[in-house]
């Protein structure tokens, strides 16, 4: 059975696949499904990500010009060496091209359908299809990956093919409170640090008082998302999870360091 590619603005749905448990029937034809659909495309590899689907899996081919696929379950990159610059195109956007830093020779170690591990060493144009796979499997894609100036361009691309959600929207970057709730997290690491310097009682007070700016700088970061978002008219809000995620993320950090101050402090 041919199974539908989820491509961009799409979002595939999976954070992070976590390892197969169950080698049974309904592993085995998921995967015979995963190459058909990867024949059907001429794709040379697909991994489950890609299809919605949370299994641990990867089918690929080894060259090009293999007619069988190969499959890769609960794959882990154990040694990697070599850092080359790629031009890489992916099915999630298609005929938009990334400019990635990737490792030339790669190391894996993945399980059989019998549940057995096994060993990979590939180098090339594998390796880099392989670590392209393996970045779905853990819910990143190149506008995770790309970083400064290649990520900008991208997005340029991505605006000018066409696509209706606006990465980029004019006005204050929303970063900017990521970056405010990291600083405040941080402070509090060292106001920990300096309690065991010397003893002050009025320090658990400033942590109360850095939590509650940490945890409303979070608040205005989420409602200026969707402010971001909805100025965008033909935006489909395709990134407001990764908003909440990111908010939480930064909610739960806060949050600890408080829990950990009032103990310490």
């Amino acid at each position: 059975m041919i199974l539908p590619i989820i491509t961009y603005p799409t979002p595939t749905g999976v954070e992070f696949a976590p390892d197969v448990r169950f080698f049974d029937e309904d592993l085995f034809t998921f995967i015979e499904n995963l190459k058909e659909t990867a024949n059907a495309s001429s794709l040379d590899a697909l991994c489950a990500a890609q299809v919605g689907n949370y299994y641990n899996v990867i089918v690929y081919k080894e060259t090009k010009d293999a007619s069988e696929y190969k499959e890769l379950i609960n794959p882990r990159i154990i040694k990697k060496s070599g850092e080359v610059q790629t031009t890489e195109y992916s099915a999630y956007f298609p005929n938009i091209p990334a400019n990635m830093k990737r490792y030339e020779k790669i190391k894996i170690i993945y399980e059989d359908r019998n549940g057995e591990q096994q060993s990979l060493n590939v180098e090339g144009d594998l390796s880099i299809l392989l670590q392209r796979k393996m970045d779905f499997l853990h819910g990143a894609n190149y506008l995770i990956l790309l970083k400064g100036e290649e990520r900008e361009k991208f997005e340029n691309l991505l605006l000018s093919n066409g696509l209706p959600c606006e990465i980029k929207p004019k006005g204050f970057n929303r970063d900017y409170f990521v970056k405010a709730a990291r600083a405040i997290a941080f402070i509090m690491v060292l106001i920990i640090v300096y309690s065991f310097i010397e003893k002050n009682e009025d320090l658990w007070q400033y942590q109360v008082y850095l939590a509650l700016a940490g945890f409303a700088t979070n608040i205005i970061y989420i409602l200026y998302s969707y402010y971001q978002n909805k100025r965008a008219n033909t935006c489909t809000n395709c990134f407001n999870l990764s908003f909440l995620g990111v908010a939480a993320l930064e909610t739960l950090r806060i949050g600890a360091i408080t829990l950990l101050s009032y103990f310490l402090l």
